[in-house]
C-alpha cells in the first residue's frame, strides 16, 4: 500500500526561456497556423521519412532513432496541435517505475481511472483521461494517431485507454504513461513517444530515486526543446522534505530547471478506493484548476511548448543530415576501395602484355612448333611472292599446331585473368574488412573470384580471338594475299597478330622479348609486315591489344559489381543530407514568420505556497 504525509509546494514559472510578446494569441498577432509552417513541416516529415541509414556505421543507429523520434513528433503532436491550438491541453504524466503515477492521476480526477499496485510494470497501456466535453478531441485520433482508441485496459501495443472524468475541469487532460524506466522496451520507447506529444510535462519522481540517471536525461531533453514542465516529488519523509526539497531544487537548478514548478507530497496512507487524502493532492488539484480555468494561459503553454519544439528541430535536424553525409561518404569510401582493386588488376594484365611473360612456356613452345624453321623466314622478305605456298605447306596435314597455339593463347591468357581477378577479389575484401560498415556487407565468397570466373574468362578470351580475325579480315579485304589464301591466311596472321598483342612494344624487340621469345616477337613481326606492311601491322595490333584490355575491364567490373551492387543497394541517396537541411531551414523561417516564436514564458500559474501544510 503506497505511504505518504502532508504536502509541500515550491512556485514557479514553467522550465522554458522567456520569450518577448503577449502570451494571449491577440488578434493582431500572425496566425500560428499560417499557410508556411505546415507545409513547411510536412515537407521536412518526407525529407526525414526518406533518409536511410543502412550502412553499419557508429552514427547509424543513433540516426536512426533520431529520424523514428522527430517522426513520431510531427505525426504525434506538432502538426495535429498545430492545426489546433485550442484543443484542450495535454499533461502527460511520467515518471520512474513505483514513482505512484497512476496513484496521484486517479487521486486528482477522484476516480480509479488508470491501474496502480504493487506488480511492475503496472501501466501497460497508457490511459488518457479527460472531461466528457473533451472526449471527442481526442477520439478522433489526430494527437497520437498511431495509437488505437479504446474504452477497456488493454494489453495490446499500440492502443490508448480513453476513459472520461466528470471532476477533471474541461481544457485540461491527463495521459498517464508508461514507466520511463520500465524493463520492458516497448514500454519504455513508448513513454518516450508519449512524452514528446505532451503540452505539459508533469513528472514524478521519488525520495528515494529523484536522483536517478534516466529522469534527468528526459528533463534535460524536455529543457532543450523547450517544453513546459511540473515536478512532483512524492513519499517524501516528513522530517526531511525539507532537506530533500532543496536537495532537488539545487539539482534543477543546476540544470537551468529552477523555474519549473516543484510540488512535494509527503508520505501518507491511500484509502479503500486507492486514493490519496484531499490535504495531499489539494495543492496540486488547485493549481491545475486554475491553468484549467484560465484559458490564456492554457494557449500560452501551448504555444510556448510547440515553439520550443520546432524551434528545436532545426539542431536534430543538422545532425541527422551529418550522418545521412556520413553514409554516403562511407559508401564512396567502400566503392574506391573495390575500384582501386580492380584497377590494380587491370593494369597487371596491361603489364602482362608487355613484360614478354606471357611469350614464356608453352604458347613459345607452340608458336615455334606453328611457324617452322628459321629459314623460312629468312628467305620469307626476298620471296614475298611465294608466302602463300611455303605457309600453306607448312601446315599441310598438321592442322594441330594452329589450334594448339591458339588453345595455348587461350590458356596463358586466363591464367593471367584468374590470377589478377583473385587478388583483386581478395583486396577488396580485405579493404572492407578494415572498414565496419564494409565488414557488415562481406559474404565469405566474395574473398574469392567468382565460381564461374574461369569460365566467362575462357569465353572472353575466344571472342576475343574471334575479334582479332574479323579485324585481319577487316583490315586485309583488299590485300591480294588475304583473299588468295582465304581462311588460312586469315587465321596464320591472327594468330601472329595475338603473339605481337603479347609484345606490344610497338615492335621494338626489347632484350627481355629476345630472350624470352628467341626472336618469337621479330618472327611475328616479321610475317604482318610482309603481308600488310609496316604501320599496317602497327595498326592491327594496337586495335587487337585495345580490344582485349577493354574485354579485361568489362570482365573485371562484372566482378567489381559483386561489391559494388551491395553498396549500390545500401547506398542512401546523395542528396539527403542537403534536403534535410533546406527542409530545417525552411521550417525554421515560416516558425518565425508564424508568430510562434514570439510566444510568452511565464504561462503556468504560480503553485500554492502553503502546500496545504
Amino acid at each position: 500500500m503506497t505511504t505518504h504525509g502532508d504536502s509541500a509546494t515550491r512556485s514557479g514559472a514553467p522550465a522554458v526561456a522567456a520569450r518577448s510578446g503577449s502570451a494571449t494569441g491577440d488578434d493582431d498577432r500572425p496566425a500560428t497556423s499560417a499557410e508556411g509552417l505546415p507545409a513547411a513541416l510536412v515537407d521536412l516529415r518526407a525529407a526525414i521519412g526518406a533518409a536511410r541509414f543502412p550502412l553499419a556505421l557508429p552514427s547509424a543507429e543513433p540516426a536512426r532513432r533520431t529520424a523514428t523520434g522527430l517522426t513520431d513528433q510531427l505525426d504525434d503532436y506538432l502538426l495535429p496541435r498545430l492545426a489546433r491550438l485550442d484543443a484542450p491541453l495535454l499533461v502527460v504524466v511520467g515518471g520512474s517505475t513505483g514513482a505512484g503515477k497512476s496513484t496521484l492521476v486517479n487521486s486528482l480526477v477522484q476516480a480509479r481511472v488508470s491501474a496502480a499496485g504493487v506488480l511492475r510494470p503496472t501501466t501497460r497501456s497508457p490511459v488518457l483521461v479527460c472531461n466528457p466535453a473533451d472526449s471527442a478531441w481526442f477520439r478522433q485520433g489526430e494527437l497520437l494517431p498511431g495509437l488505437t482508441r479504446t474504452n477497456e485496459p488493454s494489453d495490446k501495443p499500440g492502443t490508448l485507454h480513453l476513459v472520461t472524468a466528470p471532476a477533471l475541469p474541461a481544457g485540461l487532460a491527463f495521459l498517464d504513461a508508461p514507466d520511463i524506466d520500465s524493463v520492458v522496451d516497448a514500454n519504455r520507447a513508448l513513454a518516450g513517444q508519449l512524452l514528446a506529444a505532451a503540452d505539459l510535462w508533469l513528472f514524478v519522481t521519488t525520495a528515494a530515486r529523484y536522483a536517478d540517471a534516466v529522469p534527468w536525461e528526459l528533463l534535460r531533453s524536455a529543457r532543450a526543446r523547450g517544453t513546459a514542465i511540473a515536478m512532483v516529488l512524492d513519499r517524501v519523509p516528513p522530517e526531511a522534505a525539507d532537506e530533500i526539497a532543496a536537495h532537488l531544487s539545487e539539482m534543477l537548478a543546476a540544470q537551468d530547471l529552477g523555474a519549473a514548478p516543484l510540488f512535494v507530497l509527503p508520505e501518507t496512507w491511500v484509502d479503500g478506493q486507492g486514493l490519496l487524502p484531499d490535504r495531499v493532492t489539494a495543492p496540486l488539484g488547485a493549481w491545475f484548476g486554475r491553468l484549467a480555468a484560465d484559458a490564456e494561459a492554457r494557449s500560452a503553454v501551448v504555444r510556448q511548448t510547440l515553439d520550443g519544439a520546432i524551434g528545436a528541430l532545426h539542431p536534430t535536424v543538422d545532425a541527422l543530415a551529418d550522418a545521412a553525409d556520413e553514409q554516403v561518404a562511407a559508401a564512396d569510401a567502400l566503392d574506391e576501395r573495390v575500384r582501386a582493386a580492380y584497377r590494380a588488376a587491370e593494369r597487371t594484365v596491361d603489364h602482362g602484355l608487355k613484360d614478354g611473360r606471357l611469350l614464356r612456356g608453352e604458347v613459345l613452345a607452340r608458336w615455334q612448333e606453328f611457324v617452322g624453321t628459321g629459314e623460312f623466314f629468312r628467305t620469307l622478305e626476298a620471296r614475298i611472292g611465294r608466302l602463300r605456298d611455303r605457309m600453306v605447306a607448312a601446315v599441310t596435314g598438321r592442322p594441330a599446331p594452329a589450334a594448339e597455339l591458339r588453345t595455348a593463347i587461350e590458356s596463358q591468357l586466363v591464367t593471367l585473368l584468374r590470377g589478377v581477378a583473385t587478388e583483386a577479389a581478395e583486396n577488396a575484401y580485405t579493404g572492407w574488412k578494415a572498414h565496419p560498415a564494409g565488414a557488415a556487407l562481406l559474404e565469405p565468397e566474395l574473398a574469392h573470384a567468382s565460381a564461374d570466373f574461369a569460365e566467362r574468362a575462357e569465353r572472353m578470351v575466344r571472342d576475343w580471338q574471334r575479334g582479332v580475325l574479323e579485324l585481319v579480315r577487316a583490315e586485309g579485304g583488299d590485300r591480294r594475299f588475304v583473299a588468295r589464301t582465304a581462311a588460312y591466311a586469315v587465321n596464320a596472321t591472327g594468330l601472329a597478330v595475338m603473339i605481337a598483342v603479347f609484345a606490344s612494344t610497338a615492335f621494338i624487340p626489347t632484350g627481355l622479348e629476345v630472350a624470352t621469345g628467341a626472336g618469337t616477337t621479330v618472327a611475328a613481326q616479321a610475317v604482318l609486315q610482309a603481308i600488310f606492311g609496316d604501320q599496317a601491322v602497327r595498326n592491327l595490333a594496337s586495335k587487337a591489344r585495345e580490344d582485349l584490355l577493354d574485354r579485361v575491364t568489362t570482365l573485371l567490373a562484372e566482378e567489381a559489381a559483386r561489391f559494388l551492387d551491395r553498396t549500390g543497394a545500401a547506398r542512401p541517396a546523395a542528396e539527403t543530407g542537403g534536403t534535410l537541411r533546406r527542409a530545417a531551414v525552411e521550417v525554421e523561417k515560416a516558425r518565425h514568420r508564424s508568430g510562434l516564436s514570439g510566444a510568452a514564458g511565464a504561462a503556468l500559474p504560480a503553485a500554492d505556497q502553503d502546500g496545504g501544510r
